[in-house]
């Protein structure tokens, strides 16, 4: 088997799943040869010493975007003979992205969170119901912080990046999350964010000038925890192997099993003890009640209780 090289621009979460780790199981077998990829994806691709940057869009048809990668769907099913959320795992090994950009830069923010959000138009122009509201990231970010937490807020408005079809449909409406707060007015989450107390946008923490690959690599090598929506590259929240809380409002992931299952690729990612944890809220629902706010945050709850053992370590 000679040296291959791969060409693929998928939408971001195939390219985590599905291209990144065949490409690094080619490196592991001294088979791969280069890779064309977005740009902006250099640092995903360390292991390689031939990365062109020279894709310019993604493509949400993966018969382009992922025609040199093994497994052509992220999203296997039953329905289609497979199993939810379980891929073919033969050529497939994912980057050790916490060895790789380990580093001391956030010290001064141990320990903290990283909360994923995203505000996104759907397939077929519907309207965003992915993503945490302002009530829930209060919530979120006032329990968090009072235990003692930092909370790193990543909420990208997809002009940090090479955006696919629907992140560009989003740019193009001008999306945001707001809300009218009691003695305060209509505010979004960007602004809450700065209001409170030990809670900072992902983009504040640019101490080296990086490009937003390697910011996000390097934050979310440091934290001790994710909670994130079902979107926005929740995937490669995953793929550091901390506690890890999904909340999941429409999409694949509602099929059963699909990130609970130990072979999962949200799960093989990770160690066999540190299963993410789910909590369904489908969106469908919204309309005849209100969204499971209490439920997200016990499960908040019981997952971060306070200072982690190995991030008190860090600080003494």
């Amino acid at each position: 088997m000679g040296k291959k090289s791969i060409e693929t621009n998928p939408e971001f979460a195939s390219e985590v799943v599905l291209s990144i780790p065949y490409a690094y199981w080619l490196h592991e077998q001294g088979l791969l040869e280069k890779v064309s990829v977005c740009k902006g994806m250099k640092p995903f691709y360390w292991f390689c010493d031939n990365v062109d940057e020279s894709y310019t869009h993604r493509t949400l048809d993966n018969s382009i975007g992922l025609k040199d990668v093994p497994n052509k769907w992220l999203h296997l099913s039953e329905a289609g003979g497979g199993r939810n959320g379980v891929i073919d795992y033969s050529e497939w090994k994912v980057p050790p992205y916490k060895q790789q950009y380990a580093n001391d830069h956030f010290d001064k923010l141990d320990p903290f969170i990283v909360v994923n959000n995203i505000f996104n138009i759907e397939g077929g122009g519907n309207k965003p119901v992915r993503y945490f509201d302002i009530q829930q990231l209060y919530d979120m970010f006032t329990y968090l912080t009072e235990m003692g937490y930092s909370v790193v807020y990543k909420r990208p408005n997809n002009t940090e990046f090479i955006p696919d079809q629907n992140e560009i449909d989003s740019i193009n409406n001008q999306l945001d999350i707001k809300a009218n707060v009691e003695g305060i007015g209509e505010i979004t989450d960007y602004q809450l964010v700065e209001m409170m107390p030990n809670v900072y946008n992902i983009t504040e923490l640019n101490y080296g000038d990086w490009d937003y690959s390697t910011l996000n690599l390097k934050v979310f090598t440091q934290a001790d925890g994710f909670i994130s929506v079902n979107g926005g590259g929740y995937q490669l929240c995953a793929c550091f192997d901390t506690p890890m809380i999904i909340y999941t409002t429409k999409g694949k992931e509602m099929r059963p099993k699909y990130l609970e299952y130990d072979d999962s690729y949200i799960n093989m990612v990770r160690t066999k003890n540190n299963k993410v944890k789910v909590i369904y809220d489908n969106h469908d629902e919204w309309n005849s009640r209100h969204r499971k706010y209490s439920e997200l945050m016990d499960i908040v709850k019981d997952t971060f209780i306070g200072w982690p053992a190995e991030a008190m370590l860090r600080t003494i």
